[in-house]
């Protein structure tokens, strides 16, 4: 179908498939408004116009938020393998950022439908933009691994060496490693008449190779792929022994290492024997990797998207990187063959592809990495632990749990109530979303074990979520097979809400258990990422979550919804709203306060309201992780607003929204008069808020509501360790006191304060 009230254009030029008319205008509407808008509809009403160039760009700012983790891998403060952790980080962030937004924007370029940015940049502007920015970041972060954390490991006996620096014997065992354990793998590949130049794939690494026939004396360019699955760097024992992957490591603690490439480039001869090696480099491109499919045109969304992902693995260039050193022939040849601009080469230090440190980072020196931590399980679930099966579903009808990952346990709190439910007789229909998960997830295992039991059983799997599609492919026919009722969503809008529903027969009746989160059913990332759920069985929210998976799973435009925030359809609208009550509060003089935490904030229609409380008078304090595309503390438009950013062992990932709310319940089904507090899955996104169904529940218990608001105080704090964003878009680092002494580490209180079951930190 293609109709006019069932698709839109979005912001970049792209369709938007839509579940109905209405959501269809409001989305329309939403997207019509000029940039140099007040984002509110309020130019002509009389309301001075806000300033043109009140945004910051999106992807500059993305670069500022990945010097931030940068900053923390060249701070001398933190334990070692952290700070070469945080380099692995940055890299990884980076491959990311240029596969999709990279990317993105160049297609939009190349194909004409790029339009200028918020921040009033021109598309090429903010190209070049990325450029200059990558080029700095990237050469900052080769130079903080080469002079600075790879010298400190080395002062601590953990060294990266090179094959000149073993010994003769050291170099005989890695020859015999090398026959059995990697040549087996290679395969190297000739570019001439006969062999045209091979396919590069994204984010591989590759030797260049080039060889001498001495018979001829003409030379050849041949690529050898590094093996992404051997370990990219090769663990040595002080004896200079290899640990064999296959038996789980060497039997002494590996303190040096080899980069594999290194020891494939000095086995090239194995590879083209009867044939001299000239030279050899380093090389890696990065792809578009980003995916767009047409969901109304496909007859099958698990096979369309399949299709869709062998062409990812063809998407073009848009990153070069070089090793230095690599000769101008070798470097001509690369750029030409691959089609890429000399402002897209990226020539570094080796190694390249700083992403593998991990390996190292997980060398087990305590005194090395932060303090061990031990999730606990909440205190309302430790106190029901029993033999009872059911001591999960106990816990939750005495009174809502809120849980904070990764300081109380996800594997006692949402995976056991996931697993009980699945094991009661008394449950009779479990509903669920899934949008990343482990591959090895306890969460679908519990799902099948459920649907065996003969349980009702649904999974909304989002197949389209980025990276993971492959493995969501195969969770949803893995679930199909165990007949589990499996089902993608709503077309055109990926399913990015985290929603449990467990329906259960008790004495008195049906009685409806749910879980809504910020973060994903990720056993793995749940002891990484700080995330906030609410486990509750209030009546209103097992309505809201009732209508909400009928509205995913068949017909129910229309749904109406007690607790719950739903985009698209009524987060952006419900928070403006809110911020708008706060504002008019302000007018009258009564308390006016709005606080939220979230991963990204660019949305310019909900950024405008923000400002517009902000000249009212109303206090306006973000904790923003990634992107901000508001500027604060600018005179006559923010002076009421701070944003504050925190990084550091775990990543920020909850999203709390709260309000002062001192006039009471001037909005729907408002609460009284007292702070009114949201969590839920949603960033201030354009794809958030007009292209993903997500839900915010409101938080009703007044304990609960005074635990996260104490959260989102002493996240703001001048006394907590964070990044201050000033009125030009730049990030300073406030990590110390005016007499050096350390600012307080957020997460490290959270940690202490978990570990000694207190109550909320003060």
């Amino acid at each position: 179908m293609d109709t006019p009230e069932l698709r839109a254009r979005d912001e970049r030029g792209r369709f938007v498939h839509l579940i109905d008319p209405d959501l269809a205008a409001h989305i329309a509407e939403h997207i019509a408004e000029e940039p140099g808008s007040d984002g509110l509809g309020e130019n002509g009403t009389g309301l001075t116009p806000l300033p043109e160039d009140r945004f910051a760009d999106r992807e500059l700012s993305w670069l500022a938020f990945n010097e931030r983790v940068l900053e923390l891998a060249e701070d001398t403060d933190l334990p070692l393998l952290e700070r070469l952790r945080f380099l692995a980080i940055f890299a990884s962030n980076l491959d990311e950022f240029f596969m999709v937004r990279v990317a993105g924007l160049k297609r939009r370029i190349a194909i004409g439908i790029a339009v200028t940015a918020a921040s009033g940049q021109s598309p090429l502007e903010v190209l070049d933009g990325i450029g200059k920015a990558a080029h700095s970041l990237m050469a900052r972060h080769a130079k903080v691994f080469a002079q600075d954390v790879q010298p400190a490991l080395a002062a601590e006996g953990i060294t990266i060496v090179h094959w000149d620096d073993l010994e003769t014997r050291e170099q005989d065992r890695l020859h015999k490693f090398f026959r059995k354990q990697i040549f087996p793998v290679l395969t190297p590949l000739a570019v001439d008449p006969a062999h045209p130049f091979p396919y590069i794939s994204g984010l591989s690494l590759n030797l260049a190779v080039l060889v001498r026939n001495p018979l001829t004396d003409k030379e050849h360019f041949a690529r050898v792929k590094v093996p992404p699955l051997l370990p990219r760097f090769i663990a040595v024992d002080e004896r200079g022994r290899p640990s064999d992957p296959s038996s789980g490591g060497a039997a002494q603690r590996p303190t040096s290492f080899v980069p594999l490439e290194e020891l494939i480039a000095q086995h090239l001869d194995h590879l083209f024997p009867g044939m001299e090696v000239v030279e050899s480099h380093t090389f890696r491109v990065t792809r578009n990797e980003d995916i767009d499919v047409e969901e109304d045109d496909a007859e099958n969304l698990l096979k369309a998207m399949e299709k869709e992902l062998l062409r990812r693995r063809f998407g073009p260039p848009v990153r070069l990187e070089l090793a230095e050193g690599i000769s101008p022939r070798i470097r001509e040849l690369l750029i030409r063959e691959l089609g890429v601009s000399e402002e897209e080469v990226y020539q570094l230090p080796a190694p390249l592809d700083l992403t593998g440190l991990n390996i190292i980072a997980d060398v087990e020196r305590p005194s090395l990495h932060y303090p061990s931590h031990v999730p606990t399980t909440h205190r309302q679930l430790a106190e029901v632990e029993s033999a009872n099966p059911t001591n999960v579903f106990e816990a939750i009808k005495r009174r809502d749990v809120l849980l904070h990952h990764p300081y109380d346990s996800f594997s006692t709190s949402v995976q056991t109530f996931l697993e009980q439910a699945a094991a009661d007789p008394k449950v009779l229909a479990i509903k669920q979303t899934l949008y990343r998960t482990s591959g090895d997830s306890p969460i679908v295992d519990a799902l099948i074990d459920a649907a065996d039991a003969g349980k009702q059983v649904l999974a909304l799997v989002e197949i389209k979520a980025r990276f993971d599609e492959q493995a969501n492919i195969s969770w949803a026919r893995k679930l199909e097979e165990a007949g589990v009722h499996v089902v993608y969503g709503i077309v055109g809008l990926k399913t990015h809400a985290k929603l449990s529903l467990v329906v259960r027969q008790e004495s008195d009746g049906l009685r409806r258990y749910c879980h809504v989160g910020t973060g994903n059913y990720h056993p793995k990332t749940a002891r990484l990422y700080t995330d906030h759920g609410l486990l509750t069985c209030d009546p209103d929210v097992g309505q809201d979550l009732t209508r909400l998976f009928n509205q995913l799973s068949g017909y129910a435009p229309q749904s109406r919804f007690h607790r719950l925030l739903v985009a698209p359809r009524s987060v952006r609208a419900g928070l403006i709203e809110r911020i708008e009550r706060e504002a008019e509060a302000a007018r009258q003089g009564k308390e006016a306060w709005v606080k939220i935490k979230v991963n990204s904030a660019v949305d310019e229609a909900t950024i405008d309201a923000l400002y517009r409380a902000s000249q009212a008078g109303v206090q306006v304090d973000l904790v923003v992780r990634g992107i901000c595309a508001l500027r604060p503390g600018v005179p006559g438009l923010s002076e009421n607003i701070r944003v504050r950013s925190i990084l550091g062992r775990f990543l920020e990932h909850s999203r709390i929204f709260a309000f002062a709310n001192s006039q009471g319940p001037a909005i729907g089904e408002g609460p009284e008069a007292g702070p009114e507090v949201f969590i839920g899955s949603a960033d201030l996104m354009h794809r958030n808020l007009d292209r993903r169904v997500e839900a915010l529940v409101r938080i009703t218990d007044e304990g609960h509501v005074a635990e996260l608001l104490d959260l989102l105080e002493v996240s703001g704090a001048d006394t907590t360790s964070s990044w201050h964003l000033g009125p030009d878009g730049t990030w300073t680092r406030h990590h110390k006191d005016a007499e050096g002494r350390p600012l307080a580490d957020l997460q490290a209180v959270l940690v202490r304060r978990h570990r000694r079951r207190r109550e909320p930190v003060r």
